[in-house]
This record gives C-alpha cells, structure tokens and sequence, in this order.
C-alpha cells in the first residue's frame, strides 16, 4: 500500500489509522460519526444485494481497523438483513487494542429499523457479546436474544439525530463509525450529522445497484480529501465535512 496523498510513500492500514482518534472529538450533542463505504468506480455499493463483492481484502482490513477506533458502530435495518452482522470485534488481538486505547473491548452495535423487520436468527443477537441498541417506531417486541438488547422506540419514525443525541447521553458514545445503507447515509449526510467519509473505490463497473447516497440531499455538501491511499488500482480515500 502506498500513500499518494498528503505525503507521498509507502504505508499500510495499520500505520494510517494509528494516529486517528476520533473518540477525542466528540460534539457536545453527537458523537463524531464517520462513515464508511466501498463502492465501485461507477459509485455502486452493492453487487446481487452486498457490498462483499466490491472490496478486496485490503478493504476488509481497512473496515476491521476502523472498528477499532469507535465507541459504537451503526447501520441501517436493510444493511443487517443483507449482510447479517455477527460480533463486531471477533479477533482478541483487536478487541485488546481497543482496550489499550481507552475503549470497550466490543463496541456498541446501534441499528436503526424502522419496522423492527430484523433476522434475530443472525450471529449478532447469537453471540451474547457486546451490547445492540435498536432504534425504531415499531410497537412490536423482539424475541428473547442472547446479545444484551435495548429497544428505543420513535413517534411516528426513527429520528437519526435523536438517536446519536441518545447514544451519546445514556451511553457515553464519542465516535460513531456508521458501515450504511445509503439511505441512512443520506439520512445522515441530509441533516449534516456526517463528519468524515471513508470511501474505498473499487476497480470495478457494475453499471448497477445502489449508489452510497440514496436520496437527493437538500444542498451540496462540500468534502475535503484528507488522505488518499492505492494498493492495486484500489483506491483509499478519507474526506472531511468541509
């Protein structure tokens, strides 16, 4: 892997997020929350329905380190029917180096559903580690899990800025790292909740699929690159909110 910006030379994923510490800049009403997505050349974020398909092994490394670097993860009810999350941190060496940074060995899962319509059979509800907030205007129950659930629910629809407000005063969260759908990146990106955007670009046309945005937002929003990796015609880039 190479760094083609800010400064040009050989790196790895390991060494790029090292220094990178969001959990240290926290809102006073919201974690900081960042986003990540792997999309193909033609901005798709799913081949058949996932976004496996798209990213390399690299990209894999990349998600698993991110994950080490936030309180919580978020994702979208779509997103966890399609891929069917299981323990966030499966590796001990990851969930150690989060320990040695100040953060819970597991990082809170937050999921917003809207419909409670979840697969409960997933290995995430299965493995009885860490802790998952729903976020929902379902009246509905769930089914006994063996992970630690909390239910939220929302009048009418879930509320996204609500929800960080929530996570960050009932549970302490300073970063959040959002893995999607597009359309709560939208969701996301529409009430300007967003504040960095890692984006890996495949290779790859598809011609397609969703795009990392669903939804027309209500301006343009202005990103800044902070850095710029390749390995193998695969792209790296982190943007900031401008």
């Amino acid at each position: 892997m190479r760094r083609l910006l800010p400064d040009p030379g050989p790196t790895s994923v390991e060494e790029q997020l090292d220094g990178y510490r969001p959990w240290e800049e926290p809102h006073p009403e919201r974690p900081f929350v960042a986003m990540n997505f792997a999309a193909t050349v033609d901005g798709r974020a799913a081949i058949g329905g996932k976004s496996e398909a798209i990213g390399s092994d690299a990209d894999t490394r990349m998600l698993a380190q991110l994950r080490t670097r936030f309180d919580a993860v978020m994702i979208g009810a779509g997103t966890m029917r399609a891929e069917r999350y299981g323990r966030l941190i499966r590796n001990p060496e990851r969930r150690q180096l989060r320990e040695s940074l100040g953060l819970a060995g597991d990082p809170l899962m937050v999921i917003v559903s809207g419909r409670l319509d979840l697969p409960w059979d997933a290995p995430l509800f299965e493995a009885g580690a860490g802790e998952v907030v729903v976020f929902t205007a379902s009246d509905e129950e769930p089914p006994p899990v063996a992970t630690p659930l909390e239910v939220v629910r929302h009048e009418g629809h879930v509320d996204v800025g609500a929800a960080l407000a929530h996570v960050r005063r009932e549970r302490g969260i300073r970063a959040l790292l959002c893995e999607g759908g597009p359309r709560l990146h939208s969701e996301l990106q529409a009430r300007g909740l967003v504040d960095d955007l890692f984006l890996t670009i495949a290779p790859k046309l598809t011609g397609a699929g969703p795009a990392i945005v669903e939804g027309e937002l209500p301006e343009i929003a202005p990103l800044r690159l902070a850095w710029l990796l390749e390995v193998e015609s695969e792209l790296f880039a982190r943007y900031q909110r401008a």
